[in-house]
């Protein structure tokens, strides 16, 4: 599991391998990630946007934006959390995720979150520090 902490907000990121998802044979690797959003903070925040920049084990870096994450741009209360889960796909059997989210507050102060650098391994590669 991996998680930080940036201006109250913590995201938590647990990465897991779909061997049901994955073909090796084809150079097909498939890796599902469930992130927990939680607001240490005393005022509401909304996630506006997304940026991810993900690396294969070959060092081809791929940047995607976008608007919220799964179809929602949520706003997290005081004390509460937004859990969602989403996925990966590669053609090589791992590489690195790293990531912001860009938030407003309930005052329309905005602001970046960043999402921890997480590492994306199979059984089906040498196991290296990515």
């Amino acid at each position: 599991m991996y998680m930080t902490v940036t201006h109250q907000v913590k995201v938590t990121v647990e990465p897991s391998f779909e061997p049901d998802r994955s073909n090796p044979s084809e150079s097909r690797y498939f890796w599902r990630y469930d992130i927990e959003i939680a607001n240490l903070g005393e005022t509401p925040v909304t996630l506006l946007e997304r940026h991810w920049s993900i690396t294969d084990a070959e060092g081809r870096q791929q940047d995607v934006r976008g608007p919220g994450v799964v179809g929602e741009q949520p706003t997290i209360m005081p004390g509460q959390s937004f859990r969602y889960a989403s996925g990966c796909p590669l053609t090589t059997a791992s590489g690195l995720m790293v990531g912001e989210y860009r938030m407003v507050r309930a005052d329309g102060e905005r602001f970046d979150v960043a999402i921890p650098a997480f590492s994306l391994d199979s059984p089906h590669g040498i196991r290296t520090l990515n």
